[in-house]
This record gives structure tokens, sequence and C-alpha cells, in this order.
């Protein structure tokens, strides 16, 4: 795949003199506030690169974007030019030392991000600067021309919008480097409350208990599967598993009969059932079936845990079907 043209010809013109403003004034609000309460809002070199999904795209993004600009990667396990462009971006995140924060958003697992953008294929790299979202380029490319892109679009960011970037520490998580305090949380109580929910099958408790650490923890892998398992289990247990897959056999097209059937082939150990099935959903439908199928997938996933070997598969398959 070629990559197009890098020119950032007509960047300027993609935000209005208000937007602009509106970025200057917030950038220079939350420098204000850094230095009213004496912190320097630094991070270190490793938070330069994030993985970034759906759900906390305009936290990750959109937010950032007003204090400096986000470079946003899109790419999946299997494309192989994205494994010679990932390493690259990573490591010129970390060169610039702030002056663009490199987001990572893998398509198979957020393919509705990959429709708004328009992608028509991957490795495609964007920029949202202040908001507003600008295409960079498509497939792999020299670095050169990549650097000279980037340069650009830092250029346009703080002449434009006022975006200076962000502090870096380069001692932070460093060896011998004093570990940084974690506030006391109650995670640990509230993980083992929705795991003795679960073992007694009260899915309600369990589901609020994980969702009340997700409220301040909103990464946290652990709440994160437990949430997704006492879902499925908590959908499943009224089933009269005999209807469902009857059900799910005289409709082949019916979205909600193979999701439901998709369930119980999950939870009796068919995992390989599971998501083929949900696949198939997917290719034999189109817009809102279409949607609720992918994203039934999706958390079928995390109910398996993405380093599962059946997952990524799986995941190609999503692709295949979709595009």
């Amino acid at each position: 795949m070629q990559p197009r043209n890098m020119s950032m010809s007509g960047v300027v013109d993609l935000a209005a003199v208000k937007a602009a403003g509106e970025a200057k004034a917030k950038a220079e609000q939350a420098r204000a506030e850094a230095a009213r309460t004496g912190g320097t809002g630094a991070v270190s070199p490793a938070a330069l690169v994030i993985d970034v999904d759906e759900a906390g795209f305009e936290r990750d993004v959109l937010q950032r974007s007003a204090e400096v600009p986000v470079v946003i990667d899109f790419w999946a396990e299997w494309c192989e030019p994205c494994k010679q462009l990932g390493p690259l971006l990573e490591r010129l995140a970390v060169e610039y030392n702030g002056r663009f924060l490199l987001a990572k958003v893998d398509v198979d697992a957020n393919q509705m991000l990959m429709q708004q953008f328009g992608i028509q294929g991957i490795p495609a790299v964007f920029a949202v600067v202040a908001g507003q979202a600008l295409p960079l380029f498509q497939g792999a490319a020299p670095e050169a021309q990549i650097r000279e892109t980037l340069d650009q679009l830092i250029q346009v960011g703080e002449e434009r919008f006022g975006l200076t970037g962000i502090v870096v520490d380069p001692d932070a998580g460093a060896p011998g480097a004093a570990p940084a305090e974690v506030p006391a949380g109650p995670y640990d109580a509230l993980l083992e409350a929705a795991a003795s929910a679960l073992d007694a099958n009260d899915f309600g408790g369990a589901i609020q208990a994980y969702k009340n650490v997700l409220v301040d923890d909103p990464g946290n892998p652990e709440a994160k599967l437990g949430l997704a398992q006492a879902e499925l289990l908590g959908r499943v247990q009224s089933m009269d598993p005999q209807a469902v897959r009857k059900e799910a056999a005289d409709n082949p097209g019916d979205v909600n009969a193979q999701i439901a059937a998709a369930d119980l082939d999950l939870v009796g150990g068919h995992v390989e059932d599971a998501f083929g099935r949900l696949v198939e959903a997917v290719r034999r439908t189109a817009g809102d079936d279409r949607n609720t199928a992918r994203l039934r997938l999706l958390e079928l996933f995390e109910v398996i845990g993405p380093e599962d070997p059946r997952v990524t598969p799986a995941r190609t398959a999503l692709a295949r079907v979709l595009f």
C-alpha cells in the first residue's frame, strides 16, 4: 500500500478562529492551574504512547487534544505494514518529548472508530488538534516524511491553538526512582465483594460491584473481565437452552436469536462456536442489526480475555466480513 500525500497544506483551514481561541484559552487555563497547585503535570516517557478504545476515545483523545496534538495510529495484529510503522511512531513519540501524544487504536476491537474516520485500509494515521480531526497519511512511509509531517502538525498546533505539548519527566518510572504513591482505595474490598456475589449467583450484585470499581478506575482489568462475565451469566440465567437453540436454528437471520445462542455457546465452553455464530450474524446483516451482533462479539472477547489464542482468529474473521 502506497502512502497518501503527506502534505499538511490546508490544515490551518480545518479550524475556525473561534475554536482556535477556545483551545488557546483551555491550554493557558490548564498551565495556570498546574502552576497554582504547584504541579507540573509531568508524565513519564512511557505515557506518551497510549492504547485507546471506543469507550475512552473522548477522554483520551478529544479532551487531551486541547493541550497537545494527538496522533492516532489505526492498526491491527494481522497487518504486516503496521508492524513496521507502529514501532517507528512509538520511538518518535518518545523522541519528540511531549510535543505530541500517540494514541494506538486496534481496528479489530474498535470497528466503530474505524468507520467514523472513514478508513479504507491500514495502517492509517490521523491527528486530532483542539478536538478537530485531520488525516495525515495511510500506509507505511519513510521516516523522513513522517518527521516532516509531525513537524508541521506541531507547528500548526502551537501557532493556531497554543498547544505547547506536555511536560515529560525522564526519571518517572526509571530504575531506582521512588515509586509513585498509589492512593488507597476500596478496590480490593469491592472486587472481593463482586467475586463473592458471583460465586453466590447474585449476578446483579456482582455487576454493580464491578461497575463501582470502574467508575473510579475505568481501565481496571479485573473489574472489566469480571463485569463481562457477570453480565453474560446474568443473561443466560433464565434462558431455556433447548428453546433458545431451536429459535436460533429456525431463524438464522434473527440477530437476537443468534446472540442468545452465542451466549449459551460460550457459557457451555463452546468458544469457537460462539465466535463463529456471531461472525456469521455480522456477515448476514446490516445497519443496527450488524452493529448489535458486532458489539456482542466484542463483549464476548472481553469475557474470554484478549490474550486467549481463540480471540485473534475471531477478530480477523470479523474484520474480513466487515470490510
